[in-house]
């Protein structure tokens, strides 16, 4: 009956998403029902990569890496694994028809963190795409229920959206990445004399990503809309909340929306839906 371990392996990326994100889980909960446990599995996948390079400083990282890339590929291949949250990946993955293109993709951007401290425009660039353009693309993939020419059409503005969000992230996360990981993403930046001018640029460069995302959101199916809506009101706050602050306070503490502030957003994004403003 492998219908009970793939329940408990949906549960598995479940729970990883609520312990990692409260903004991802309130998001979720607002999709259709149907989809929950697909974008659950894409985020607990997600989570277990990125925990790998940020966080097991005391283990072999490589090796680490290397062994969930083969665990990954051969769940998908055998459909199934021992690991609850790749085995309820791969069946989103088979389900859905994700290709292994995007999969690597996003791996090689995990391993670029093991690399990789500072960056060029075009090493931004690629780690951008994988890390986060990528993962759009595959939740994308599951909105979309399979429609190939809904999915092209969604395709650019599903990239611009995972690419703000990964940028508001290193904006909120730029002093724990420069201190404690010795990483420097935004290529030409030297975070060592960040100032405002540096930190104004990076903020052109996210709000015409949100503004071009945005535009695609109204389009997703309903069963997708909502739910999509509500991350990207909780990210553009964040973001907003960031840009109100000086380049040195963000280089000093880790911006953040409370939980009461979440719900409260979550209850204006909901109103605004039931008025129709998408």
């Amino acid at each position: 009956m492998k219908e009970i371990f793939d329940k408990l392996s949906a549960e598995c990326s479940k729970i990883t998403t609520q312990r990692y994100s409260t903004s991802f889980s309130l998001g979720i909960y607002f999709l259709s029902k149907k989809l929950r446990k697909h974008i659950y599995a894409i985020y607990g996948f997600v989570r277990l990569a990125d925990e790998i390079v940020d966080s097991f400083h005391n283990y072999d990282k490589k090796r680490l890496l290397e062994k969930f890339r083969r665990d990954c590929f051969e769940a998908i291949g055998a459909g199934i694994s021992m690991n609850p949250v790749l085995n309820s990946f791969q069946q989103t993955v088979n389900q859905y028809q994700i290709t292994d293109n995007l999969i690597d993709l996003f791996l090689k951007s995990m391993e670029m963190d093991l690399e990789q401290n500072t960056y060029t425009q075009e090493k931004y660039d690629e780690y951008i795409l994988g890390s986060a353009q990528v993962v759009g693309l595959m939740c994308l993939k599951v909105f979309t229920e399979g429609d190939d020419n809904e999915y092209n059409r969604l395709k650019e503005s599903a990239m611009k959206l995972g690419s703000a969000f990964q940028k508001v992230n290193f904006l909120r996360d730029v002093k724990a990445d420069y201190n404690n990981l010795s990483r420097t993403y935004f290529p030409g930046v030297n975070l060592s004399s960040f100032s405002n001018a540096d930190k104004k640029m990076i903020e052109e460069d996210i709000e015409n990503e949100f503004k071009a995302a945005l535009v695609g959101i109204k389009q997703l199916p309903s069963s997708s809309r909502r739910g999509v809506y509500l991350a990207y009101i909780y990210y553009r706050e964040l973001f907003h909340k960031i840009k109100r602050t000086t380049a040195e306070c963000v280089m000093s503490e880790r911006i953040r929306i409370s939980t009461g502030h979440k719900i409260g957003l979550m209850c204006d994004s909901i109103i605004r839906y039931k008025l129709n403003a998408l």
